[in-house]
C-alpha cells in the first residue's frame, strides 16, 4: 500500500491538475466522473485522468490519500479540491474558475 500511495503522491506533485476518477476522460464510467470531465472540459482546462477501475490498489488507496470516501477526486497544484458535489456548486458559483486561476492553471472556457 505503501509504494501504491507513493505512486498517487507522485501523480498528484507531478502534474497541475488530476482527476482520479471512473473510466477515461474520453470514457468516464459513472456519471459523477462524467461530470467532472465535463465541467474541466468547458473550462478548457488540461488534466490527467486517473482511472481507478484500472488498479483495485489505486481504488482503496486514493480514498486513504485524501480521506475522502468516494471517488471522483480533483486535485489542483498538489491540493485536494474536492469529489462531485464540491467541484459542481463551485463551478455553478464561479469560484472553480477562480481557483484555477489564482492557482495559475490556465483556463480556455467554451464559447457560448
Amino acid at each position: 500500500m505503501t509504494d501504491v500511495l507513493a505512486h498517487i503522491d507522485q501523480t498528484v506533485k507531478a502534474n497541475d491538475v488530476v482527476l482520479f476518477m471512473k473510466g477515461t476522460p474520453q470514457f468516464p464510467m459513472c456519471g459523477f466522473s462524467g461530470q467532472l470531465v465535463q465541467i474541466l472540459d468547458y473550462l478548457g482546462v488540461q488534466y490527467a485522468g486517473v482511472n481507478v477501475l484500472d488498479d483495485e490498489g489505486v481504488r482503496q488507496a486514493i480514498k486513504d490519500y485524501a480521506n475522502w470516501p468516494t471517488i471522483p477526486q480533483l486535485y489542483v497544484k498538489g491540493e485536494f479540491l474536492g469529489g462531485c458535489d464540491i467541484v459542481r456548486e463551485m463551478f455553478q458559483s464561479g469560484e472553480l474558475a477562480q481557483h484555477f486561476t489564482t492557482a495559475g492553471v490556465p483556463t480556455q472556457p467554451a464559447q457560448s
